[in-house]
């Protein structure tokens, strides 16, 4: 199991190292560096522990990426995008785009994106409706665990109203733990339980510090099963990551920031009220860092109901 937990630390380090450098020469050499295993060793070992073959993974990420920016970006052009995600030419960039998303990038941005979010967003619902009850044992373990989790009184949020601020965050050094699967779901909450359980073992839970949910995956692009989402806590210079833990910095800058108050099963929404109705009446644009979520020293869970506060913050950019 320990082997494990260092196994799946180094492959969470190349995957951060893809998306980093996704303009760069990626092949298994490089890869297998990063890891600091043996190119024969690490090939196996990838494949084994994501179910993805590396080059799969590089050709995944690049279109991913490339998709998000054809729909933030309107003013680049395909060749840009193409080359900044690592393609050497436009020709290229739109046979590897329409063989994975079956549309060329020029109709990707003129509306197909539209039936492939769609067919994520039902998958995602299905997978859901199945995980209900996986669901409310989590929860249920929240609510009984107060040591690890402060009960408190958390009023649910009422209305559509949603106040939103632009705020500037500094750049934030965090320990981690990846969780790999749906958003939404069993899953992360389960992430956080045990998250927080190590937390209390490395003596980061008293006294209590600004802790982060890393949305590492747009869930409308990326497969539901390969999303990836880090329950993360602010460290210092001086902390050392042990076993599955990583260590990764959380990108400062600007965001759009909105309080939510409600159960998990609810965050989905809250994201949408942001993106969906806030986003287009505003100044801004998305950015591609990764949105957050942001929960503050004085987090509480609520006794009663399984409500908690936190931060939705979306990176953003002038228009």
């Amino acid at each position: 199991m320990t082997e494990r937990r260092v196994y799946t630390a180094r492959i969470n380090r190349v995957m951060d190292h893809i998306d980093a450098h996704l303009d760069e020469t990626l092949d298994l050499a490089t890869l297998a560096d990063v890891a600091d295993f043996s190119p024969f060793h690490f090939h196996r070992l990838f494949q084994a522990l994501t179910s993805e073959t590396l080059a799969d993974r590089v050709r995944r990420r690049r279109l991913e990426v490339a998709a998000g920016r054809l729909l933030i970006r309107p003013d680049a052009t395909v060749l840009q995008i193409a080359l900044e995600v690592g393609f050497n030419s436009a020709e290229a960039f739109t046979r590897a785009f329409r063989a994975y998303f079956g549309s060329t990038p020029t109709a990707w941005r003129g509306g197909a994106f539209r039936s492939w979010a769609e067919r994520h967003c039902v998958a995602l619902s299905k997978i859901r409706q199945g995980d209900r009850k996986a669901y409310q044992a989590v929860m249920d373990a929240f609510l009984q665990d107060t040591e690890l989790w402060p009960p408190g009184h958390v009023p649910r949020a009422k209305g559509d109203k949603m106040d939103v601020e632009i705020k500037t965050l500094p750049d934030t050094r965090v320990a981690y733990l990846r969780y790999v699967g749906p958003y939404g779901g069993s899953g992360i909450a389960a992430a956080w339980q045990r998250f927080a359980a190590w937390c209390a073992q490395a003596g980061l839970m008293q006294p209590r510090r600004r802790m982060f949910g890393v949305c590492l995956d747009d869930p409308t692009i990326t497969p539901p099963e390969k999303c990836r989402y880090d329950c993360a806590v602010e460290v210092d210079g001086t902390f050392v990551a042990r076993d599955e833990i990583g260590i990764e910095t959380v990108a400062g800058g600007r965001y759009a920031c909105s309080s939510f108050s409600g159960v998990a099963a609810e965050v989905r929404d809250g994201w949408n009220k942001l993106v969906v109705d806030w986003l287009p009446k505003s100044r801004y644009q998305p950015d591609d860092r990764s949105a957050l979520e942001i929960y503050e020293p004085d987090f509480v869970v609520d006794e009663k109901t399984g409500a908690f506060p936190c931060l939705l913050c979306m990176p953003v950019r002038p228009l």
